[in-house]
């Protein structure tokens, strides 16, 4: 698929700010849909092909279903075999999504080059290979490397006990190669993003796998149970080189993201239950250091399972021109679009309100809020209301469009959003204002995932069949003044 007639050789697009003024809309995403836990032994996830094309006449619709063949396995992220980290090589072809699983530790190798709009999968890597030759478990982030491998972060050993560890997958045969890191890996493990330029990766720690499956316990946070910690790693030797604990205002960091332009030694982390973004940077001497640029005040409340409610940031996202940094507020409700063209000082410029557990006349009484007036009141669209909250996010290329599902984890789901588990998740959309600011709830779109043929399901990761602001990563600057040659290959 030829996506930028001008410059493309191999796949993606050679900068960001390619992407950005020369992206194709996108027509199709693919969501993985993963079964309740009432249902779990009964029904098995599945990977959903969603029409986007507002001149379709199949617009919000699931065009198809690729149904996996084991029942269990917690479909969570996605990523690709080749991206704009391989753009120089014409070679490769962004034609295989990965699909690793938290709770079965298998990972599904899907051909979505034969037919986009019917994905099939093309290879299964079993649990028992991951476990043998990595000796991890419990995958999450997936990103292409630019030597045309792959590597997945996992966050625990083949026994649910806590490892941050990273498998290596071959680009071709798809076989488990063995682990990335040398010596030892991290106490937690999470997302990542690396940055040749640099010489850099830095990873995150959710927590121990046997914790968040079990839903959250606030004992497991002062019992330890939970990171609060970025892990920076030297990309050329795969060795851990800085440990840099972000403190009490910190408590699980997830999603991380390194600015899209490859020169820039600086990005942002979410860090959930402390409700806060910081911006990590390189140091004048070299070292790595962060400072919290976000906090989302709790909320004092009754009648739900704390006295205080996080606004709990589960995905964070950043725009390809580097311009704006959106979050969403997983226990409040809330979408918020941040300006951080002054990097250490984001200025929120604007937010929608998509459910969440704090909506008016449900049973939670909101007794003190440094924020609200006064509690919003749940949204509908197309006659029915928004189930759950806002949770993955994901931009089209040119930042206009921002797609949003309600799912996060299926045992925490089932905790904190019970309704959502009995009626299925949502994929919403939210329009964007790139010019002053600005979020507003799309009425004409929802893809309801509470009226699948087999019943409810949880939609959670979005991918865009051309690449996307979260799966990409570039190795060539944009900036006249940084240079117009790619960066050696790590």
């Amino acid at each position: 698929m030829v996506l930028c007639l001008a410059c493309c050789k191999g796949p993606g697009y050679a900068t960001p700010m390619d992407a950005y003024r020369n992206g194709a809309r996108e027509e199709i995403v693919y969501i993985p849909c993963i079964v309740p836990p009432k249902d779990r032994t009964k029904r098995c996830d599945y990977l959903a092909t969603v029409d986007v094309n507002p001149k379709s006449k199949t617009y919000g619709q699931v065009l198809h279903r690729m149904y996996l063949p084991y029942i269990g396995d917690e479909v969570h992220h996605t990523g690709w075999n080749a991206c704009s980290s391989c753009h120089d090589d014409p070679s490769k072809s962004r034609n295989r999504l990965i699909m690793p699983c938290l709770d079965s530790d298998r990972i599904y190798v899907v051909d979505v080059g034969t037919d986009k709009l019917a994905p099939r999968i093309h290879k299964i890597v079993e649990p028992e290979e991951l476990h043998e030759k990595a000796k991890c478990g419990t995958p999450h982030t997936t990103h292409c490397l630019a030597s045309g491998e792959i590597m997945i972060s996992c966050m625990g050993d083949g026994h649910k006990n806590p490892k941050g560890s990273f498998v290596v997958l071959d680009g071709e045969t798809f076989e488990v190669k063995g682990t990335w890191e040398k010596g030892c890996g991290t106490e937690f493990g999470y997302d990542y993003w690396y940055q040749p330029h640099h010489n850099v990766m830095v990873s995150t720690g959710w927590g121990s796998p046997k914790a968040f499956f079990s839903g959250f316990n606030p004992k497991d946070v002062e019992e330890g149970r939970y990171g609060r910690s970025l892990y920076f790693w030297d990309w050329r030797e795969h060795r851990l080189i800085q440990t840099l604990d972000l403190g009490p205002e910190a408590w699980m960091p997830l999603e991380i993201r390194f600015l899209h332009e490859p020169t820039e030694a600086q990005g942002y982390v979410g860090c959930a239950l402390s409700s806060t973004v910081f911006r990590y940077f390189k140091t004048a001497s070299g070292t790595w250091s962060a400072e919290k640029v976000i906090a989302i005040p709790n909320k004092k409340v009754e009648g739900w399972a704390l006295p205080e409610m996080p606004g709990l940031i589960t995905d964070v996202i950043l725009s390809l021109d580097d311009r704006f940094l959106y979050f969403s507020n997983w226990a409040h409700g809330d979408v918020r679009q941040y300006d951080i063209t002054d990097r250490c000082n984001p200025k929120l410029v604007g937010q929608v309100w998509l459910g969440g557990s704090i909506c008016r006349g449900e049973g939670v009484r909101v007794t003190e809020d440094k924020e609200l007036k006064e509690q919003p009141t749940r949204p509908r669209i197309k006659g029915k209301e928004i189930s759950g909250a806002p949770q993955m996010l994901q931009l089209s290329l040119d930042g206009k469009r921002l797609y949003v599902t309600t799912s996060l984890f299926s045992p925490w789901d089932k905790q904190f959003y019970p309704d959502m588990c009995k009626n299925g998740s949502m994929l919403l959309l939210v329009d964007v204002n790139t010019e002053k600011g600005g979020l507003k709830l799309n009425t004409d779109f929802v893809c309801d995932f509470g009226l699948e043929p087999g019943g409810p399901v949880l939609a959670h990761e979005i991918r865009y069949p051309g690449g996307d602001c979260t799966s990409d990563i570039w190795l060539t600057a944009t900036s006249p003044k940084s240079g117009s040659s790619p960066i050696s290959r790590m």
